[in-house]
């Protein structure tokens, strides 16, 4: 039987996957600027901006490997340096459900608010089981 904490590190790292996949397409160019910060850059964002989704993909990265190495699911010679990292992991993801809520980009907050309270959710549920 699986645990509840190793379901949540999977959804979380499922669901950051589709959201890195996304951050991706759009340093590559996809014409998705309206789905992202605020919608301020609708179409392919500008190259500075770019450099913004590049330190997400790496935030993001980041939090889903502590998820996961808090999970037990990897890097188990890890586990202890995650006691603090995963709460802010946590606290990122529950910030960024908050900031997708209220986004003035209706394709960004019906896109991407549910994909950051999964996140939230799932990040909440491994440092409370954990």
């Amino acid at each position: 039987m699986t645990d509840i904490p190793t379901v949540a590190a999977i959804v979380f790292a499922v669901v950051t996957s589709a959201v890195v996949m996304f951050q991706v397409a759009l340093v590559a160019g996809a014409p998705w600027g309206e789905m992202a910060l605020g919608g301020k850059y609708p179409g392919v964002l500008p190259p500075h901006i770019r450099i913004v989704e590049v330190i997400q993909i790496m935030l993001l990265d980041a939090m889903m490997v502590v998820v996961l190495c808090r999970a037990g699911l990897i890097l188990p010679d890890f586990r202890p340096l995650t006691d603090e990292l995963i709460w802010v992991a946590a606290a990122i993801s529950s910030v960024s459900f908050i900031l997708n809520t209220i986004t003035p980009s209706r394709k960004e907050r019906m896109l991407w608010s549910p994909a950051a309270l999964l996140m939230a959710i799932t990040s909440l549920t491994v440092a409370l089981m954990t």
